[in-house]
C-alpha cells in the first residue's frame, strides 16, 4: 500500500458552523486503491462536479493543490464527479444539516 500523506478527506473545517451547513468535501487521488485507506498521489488539476439526485449539474470547483474540494449544499442525496486530465471519478453523497460528508475519489 502507498499513501500520499495528504490529509484524508476534504479541506479544515475550522470556522465553519456545521449546524447551519451542510457540507461535501474530499479529496481525489491517482493511482490509488479504493480499500478505504486513501492511496496514491493527489490529483491537483482537475475540476469536481456536484450533480442533484436527476444527475444534472449544479455546481463545479477546481482541486486545490491537496486534491481537496468543498461544496456547501442542500441536504440530499448527491454525486459527486472528479473530472481530472484523463480520469473520470465518481462517488455518491447523503447530505445533512450538521456534519461533513468526507469522500476518497480514487481513479
Amino acid at each position: 500500500m502507498r499513501t500520499c500523506g495528504a490529509t484524508p478527506g476534504g479541506p479544515d473545517l475550522a470556522g465553519v458552523d456545521l449546524s447551519k451547513q451542510a457540507v461535501i468535501q474530499g479529496v481525489v487521488l491517482r493511482d490509488g486503491t479504493s480499500d478505504s485507506v486513501p492511496n496514491g498521489t493527489p490529483a491537483t488539476t482537475g475540476y469536481v462536479r456536484l450533480l442533484d439526485r436527476d444527475g444534472e449539474f449544479v455546481a463545479e470547483v477546481p482541486l486545490n493543490s491537496d486534491g481537496q474540494f468543498r461544496f456547501f449544499a442542500a441536504p440530499g442525496a448527491w454525486t459527486v464527479r472528479a473530472l481530472v486530465p484523463g480520469a473520470i471519478g465518481e462517488a455518491k453523497a447523503d447530505a445533512d444539516y450538521g456534519r461533513a460528508v468526507d469522500l476518497t475519489i480514487s481513479l
